[in-house]
């Protein structure tokens, strides 16, 4: 999987040379990624920057009893444990901005406002050739080029690579990408997508989180659901982030989902 996505890297700079001339913008496209393959009991996990693989597995007896005893609210809590199978490559993450300005010593603005270079908020990315060589930073215009020092990359493409074997405990897997993250943590996510599934067994919980997303930023800025549906596309951006959504059940289905 790190071989593949190594050589689509290579070809896609490759292809950006030949016309970066007439496209430029090309140097600023990147993208996170999050790849699963999944081959009977195995599942082999890739992902780059923040997108993320969570995991809803049933609780042990003794924490389904340890809970029961503390009394207060049994009804209504989550069964499932979430467990996260990928690592975030952001700025949230100490080690990854420690590793940037260990590798940029001679640069005091690698990391800036949590942004490499100002700019991005993840810290390894597909693409993004002007945070990686000179060249391509030198090939935007002027408006749009960062302060490069150096020669040596300042985000990367190296993966997060991961096995999991399944059990029998194990019911779903939620991949999503930052977006959802914005207003869920791994729990609420998992729990959500739980309690769906067990009231709408017929439904789409990939939508439902979609809509919870949408839900939430509406609340949050003080708008309904239909007025921040109603504002255009890009506009939109300013309230959620782009949100993208698979949810796996391991008794076979696969829902996807995206706004």
């Amino acid at each position: 999987m790190n071989r593949a996505l190594r050589k689509t890297e290579e070809e896609f700079f490759d292809v950006a040379d030949k016309i970066s001339s007439e496209n430029p913008e090309l140097a600023l496209m990147g993208s996170c990624v999050l790849a699963v393959l999944m081959k009977g009991e195995d599942v082999y996990i890739m992902n780059v920057g923040d997108s993320r693989a969570v995991l809803g597995k049933k609780s042990e007896i003794k924490d389904l009893q340890r809970i029961s005893e503390d009394g207060e609210g049994f009804r209504g809590l989550s069964t499932l444990d979430a467990i996260q199978l990928t690592l975030d490559h952001s700025t949230c993450v100490e080690e990854e901005v420690r590793r940037i300005k260990r590798e940029h010593p001679e640069d005091a603005c690698a990391v800036m406002n949590d942004r490499v270079k100002g700019s991005l908020k993840v810290t390894r990315a597909f693409g993004a050739g002007f945070l990686k060589q000179p060249k391509w930073n030198s090939a935007l215009l002027e408006m749009f080029r960062i302060d490069y020092v150096g020669t040596s990359p300042y985000i990367t493409c190296h993966p997060f690579l991961y096995h999991h074997e399944l059990g029998s405990r194990d019911r779903f897997l939620i991949l999503s990408s930052d977006g959802l993250y914005q207003y869920f943590t791994n729990e609420e996510a998992v729990a959500e997508v739980e309690s769906f599934i067990a009231t709408i067994p017929e439904g789409d919980p990939a939508q439902h989180l979609v809509e919870e997303v949408i839900f939430r930023a509406a609340r949050k800025a003080g708008l309904d659901f239909h007025e921040l549906l109603e504002i255009p596309q890009g506009d939109r951006r300013r309230y959620h982030d782009d949100v993208s959504i698979i949810v796996i059940s391991f008794e076979g289905r696969i829902w996807r989902s995206c706004v």
